[in-house]
């Protein structure tokens, strides 16, 4: 009986790698064309001269003016007034109203868990709020921006900017998993963000170099074992 469920068990087995085998080599086959080259060069980044940033600059704007040394303004309503986000070529962040000028001053906790209960489905249900420094973000967050961690009874992670008084990101159990994931996917659980890296060029070789084997090993014929004589 263990002898039939394992040849049963063979057989499927070469069925399926008649079915998935060519998905499989072609899978690998792209895979390792898409990681050969970092995706900076494939996007044709490294072509691009370098210049000097520009600030940004609008005529008749007090907030855009040449001294203000601006790198990105967003506007964008928060409440029942238009605010700017401006962002300086020196990489800092600060908030202000958008028809005075007027700086408006960083958010905090309280602000920031009334922000989350208001935009977020479940966001009334917070057990925590943690702020955290550019330089010192967590890890489901990695960006160089000072944020409240807003944490939801759910497990979700909801980030607001302190000087931008937005949600940047919203960061659920699934997301961290997933990230785990993509980290595992790509051989880089450090950064996650690497996809042409040595370890999995050489990997991602192998995996096809072993596929095509295995292809090409389907062709051959077995030959049938000899009946046991009797004793």
């Amino acid at each position: 009986m263990k002898t039939l469920s394992m040849l049963t068990l063979a057989k499927w087995h070469i069925w399926l790698g008649w079915l998935i085998g060519v998905p499989i080599v072609m899978w690998l086959a792209t895979g390792l064309l898409m990681v050969a080259r970092p995706i900076e060069q494939v996007r044709g980044e490294h072509l691009r001269r370098e210049s000097p940033p520009a600030a940004l600059v609008l005529p008749g704007s007090n907030l855009a003016a040449p001294e203000a040394k601006l790198a990105e303004m967003q506007v964008l309503m928060q409440g029942d007034r238009p605010v700017a986000i401006l962002t300086g070529l020196d990489g800092s962040v600060r908030r202000v109203d958008f028809a005075s000028g007027a700086a408006l001053p960083p958010l905090d906790a309280a602000a920031a868990q009334a922000l989350v209960a208001r935009e977020i489905a479940g966001g009334d249900a917070a057990e925590r709020v943690t702020l955290f420094p550019a330089d010192r973000t967590p890890f489901d967050f990695r960006r160089p921006l000072a944020v409240w961690q807003v944490a939801l009874a759910d497990g979700t992670n909801v980030y607001v900017g302190r000087d931008t008084g937005a949600i940047e990101a919203v960061r659920t159990r699934w997301w961290r998993a997933f990230d785990l994931a993509w980290g595992l996917h790509i051989m880089d659980l450090s950064e996650r963000e690497d996809t042409s890296h040595p370890v999995l060029i050489i990997f991602a070789a192998l995996s096809l170099t072993g596929a095509l084997i295995g292809c090409v090993l389907m062709f051959r014929r077995r030959k049938a074992r000899p009946a046991a004589k009797p004793l």
